[in-house]
């Protein structure tokens, strides 16, 4: 049954509930890597509005350092998507099971790095922060692609602010008044929306209350639970692959 489940999470075959569970989780994890990250070098390195903005900021002060680093920051989270992009249409021209997973698989291992080696590069404080915003700056790129991809551009589980603004406007509608109910074309807010939006924001804020505790009480290997759990769910649809292969 559990293999099953993150079969159903993560394998090519898509549904409404699929995307919504495995967007549950990932923004559960998107939230604990960012505290866990910001409470590593001070910087949330899923907030591309931000780094823009504060690059714009700095070249205009001068300060030429910082916006080489907010340049490479926003490259490495492009980077991301586009390995993102890669794997998706590499295992989907070859009609893989894993055409959504093989994303996760490499996050799940990059995860897995910086929580077995930031302790370490912890001791040599000029490559931490280059490391760890890098790093996790690719990662958020990664799963915001994959994330997009598998949902068609509907869930979003690395930032919340779009998510809080379809909110918004999901309320809006909830509490406007149709004084005329025969009219053609009444606001009517779609319940089932704000029950995932809702969902990804309490998933998000979850994760980034566990992320900051586990990462104040044991540090960096704090994230390696998230890497082992990524790990399981996309290894289902690989070993799948895999065994197709070795049958045939």
């Amino acid at each position: 049954m559990p293999l099953n489940y993150a079969r159903f999470l993560t394998g090519h075959r898509r549904s409404h509930q699929a995307n919504r569970h495995l967007g549950f989780v990932l923004a559960f994890v998107a939230g604990a890597i960012n505290a866990g990250g910001f409470l590593a070098v001070q910087k949330y390195t899923s907030h591309i509005t931000g780094m823009v903005s504060s690059l714009a900021d700095n070249l205009v002060l001068g300060q030429l350092a910082l916006v080489f680093d907010g340049l490479v920051a926003v490259a490495a989270f492009v980077l991301g998507a586009i390995s993102c992009a890669v794997m998706v249409n590499f295992a989907r021209r070859r009609d893989m099971a894993s055409e959504y997973a093989l994303p996760l698989l490499l996050e799940s291992a990059l995860i897995l790095c910086f929580g077995l080696l930031g302790a370490r590069l912890a001791q040599f404080e000029g490559l931490l922060v280059p490391f760890t915003v890098l790093l996790l700056c690719f990662i958020m790129g990664l799963q915001n692609a994959v994330v997009t991809k598998l949902s068609n551009a509907v869930i979003r589980t690395t930032h919340m602010t779009g998510i809080v603004t379809d909110l918004g406007i999901e309320f809006g509608k909830l509490l406007y008044w149709n004084r005329d109910r025969d009219a053609p074309h009444p606001v009517r807010a779609d319940r089932d929306r704000i029950v995932v939006l809702s969902g990804l924001l309490g998933s998000f804020l979850v994760g980034a209350l566990v992320g900051a505790f586990g990462f104040s009480s044991v540090g960096y290997v704090s994230t390696v639970p998230l890497a082992v759990l990524l790990a399981i769910l996309a290894g289902v649809p690989l070993w799948d692959d895999l065994r197709g292969r070795g049958e045939a």
